[in-house]
């Protein structure tokens, strides 16, 4: 099977995003750490972070045509994220790839984007 060079392509498109983020607001919603700073409902979130990582991971920009440039350390600095947050973040993140079956090498490389991610978005402390 031959892929592009880009994430998005190689681990399935469209499916496989939803599939991830689908996974990850699974558990996001139930996540201790998580509720706090997290809406009730999801479904925006879901829907941003689909949006987002279609464009992140080399797919079509329809993150910054549906809210412009992504700028997540600014849209993510009302929320306090601790590091015990971005550690939970992470173990969500790393547990809904598992669960949506992204395939090595690409589970790997995109677990340390949104690791570096995490960590430009913590900015308060324990």
């Amino acid at each position: 099977m031959t892929h592009s060079g880009t994430i998005f392509e190689s681990i399935g498109g469209f499916d496989s995003i939803d599939r991830l983020v689908t996974a990850f607001y699974k558990r996001v919603g139930q996540h201790p750490k998580l509720i706090p700073i997290f809406p009730e409902d999801l479904t925006e979130t879901a829907r941003k972070q689909r949006l987002f990582l279609t464009q992140f991971f080399g797919g079509p920009k329809l993150y910054q045509e549906d809210r412009g440039h992504p700028m997540m350390r600014r849209r993510h600095l009302p929320f306090p994220i601790t590091p015990q947050r971005r550690d939970a973040w992470l173990e969500c993140m790393g547990e809904a790839l598992i669960e949506a079956e992204i395939e090595e090498p690409y589970r790997t490389a995109i677990f340390e984007r949104l690791t570096m991610t995490a960590n430009h978005m913590m900015n308060t402390p324990e």
